[in-house]
């Protein structure tokens, strides 16, 4: 016993989580009772369902972790009903229970595991197929180590809401809230990734500018909702036609910005930047044409068919060890109005 005692004390002290802390828990319950098997339990109430979280089995009685039993069904919410928590001839009180018939639980003793709001959020438990008198001392010692293993999952979940709310945030720090997609932030951190590891890996950087001719024509005849469903739908269309390995992001009203990893390049110390004929100015140059036909056909805009030519799109291949990646953003944006220029005398 007090080897267990020190080895909880040690668990007690150091333990950041249910799962450093609940073994020698229930070690200490299997010795404090002499019961077969001491568990911890997860209730969903308004699922109906009772899961086996951990579980210690030291005799015939085998409690399964990850088991579900019907809630109603329960020796947990009998006790908690009745007030009963510790019960020496479970056939002869609760033999209405089929779990308990089918595990031949004879003895049973149990503390509700509660939030410090009062939720009910498990139990911890001890049972065995034998009648035993456990001491007087049995109960309550279970309601403090319930009540020791219910703070660490409030802690648990704290932490866990905590993370989710700190991945919101970073979502929404990073991520274009009309279309999801990237934001300028995101897309400029991106860039810069990508031209570290093209800079290691010897290859061409890929960079396109998209920008949606005539959208003020859009938002001034169908209005302003019309020209987010717009945006929306394209960016959905952008997405759906780039390389798996591609990133596109919304990085202003209606200008969308395209990122991929090009070809090994041949020649690093040509003068200038951009790749002007080889495999990555070929490759440029067909993804130029698929992000620009991604934009153009028909959608619905205001309940209305709309169909749309297609925006002006400009994607150059680049050498990164010769330009930084805020002046290649200005030879894609380069690129981009000379096609429109192209379109507009065409």
């Amino acid at each position: 016993m007090e080897r267990m005692l020190s080895a909880l004390s040690v668990s007690l002290a150091s333990a950041r989580s249910v799962d450093q802390l609940i073994m020698p828990v229930l070690e200490m319950l299997n010795a404090i009772t002499g019961l077969e098997s001491s568990y911890l339990t997860h209730i969903d109430e308004q699922l109906g369902v009772q899961r086996i979280r951990y579980a210690r089995n030291t005799g015939v009685l085998q409690v399964l972790p990850g088991a579900e039993l019907r809630w109603d069904d329960t020796l947990c919410k009998r006790s908690l009903a009745a007030g009963m928590p510790l019960c020496s001839d479970v056939p002869a009180v609760w033999g209405d229970s089929r779990v308990a018939r089918e595990l031949g639980i004879r003895t049973y003793i149990s503390s509700p595991v509660r939030s410090g709001d009062g939720k009910l959020l498990g139990t911890l438990c001890a049972a065995s197929v034998h009648q035993q008198f456990l001491p007087e001392n049995a109960v309550p010692l279970f309601g403090l180590f319930a009540g020791i293993v219910a703070n660490f999952i409030e802690r648990e979940r704290l932490v866990a809401q905590l993370q989710e709310a700190n991945d919101l945030l970073t979502s929404y720090a990073l991520s274009d809230v009309l279309t999801g997609l990237p934001n300028r932030r995101a897309m400029l951190d991106e860039l810069t990734h990508l031209f570290a590891v093209s800079k290691r890996n010897g290859n061409s950087v890929l960079l396109g500018v998209v920008d949606l001719d005539d959208f003020k024509a859009i938002n001034d005849s169908l209005g302003h909702q019309a020209g987010d469903e717009f945006l929306k739908a394209v960016a959905q269309r952008l997405q759906q036609s780039i390389r798996a390995t591609d990133r596109v992001g919304r990085i202003g009203g209606d200008e969308f910005l395209f990122l991929g990893m090009g070809p090994v390049n041949e020649a690093h110390h040509l003068p200038d930047a951009v790749v002007r004929d080889g495999a990555p100015a070929e490759l440029a140059a067909q993804l130029q044409q698929r992000l620009a036909r991604a934009t153009a056909g028909e959608y619905t805009l205001a309940g209305r068919p709309f169909t749309y030519a297609g925006a002006s799109a400009g994607v150059v291949a680049l050498f990164p060890q010769l330009i930084a990646p805020d002046d290649a953003i200005v030879l894609a944006d380069e690129a981009m109005y000379a096609v429109k220029r192209a379109r507009r005398q065409g």
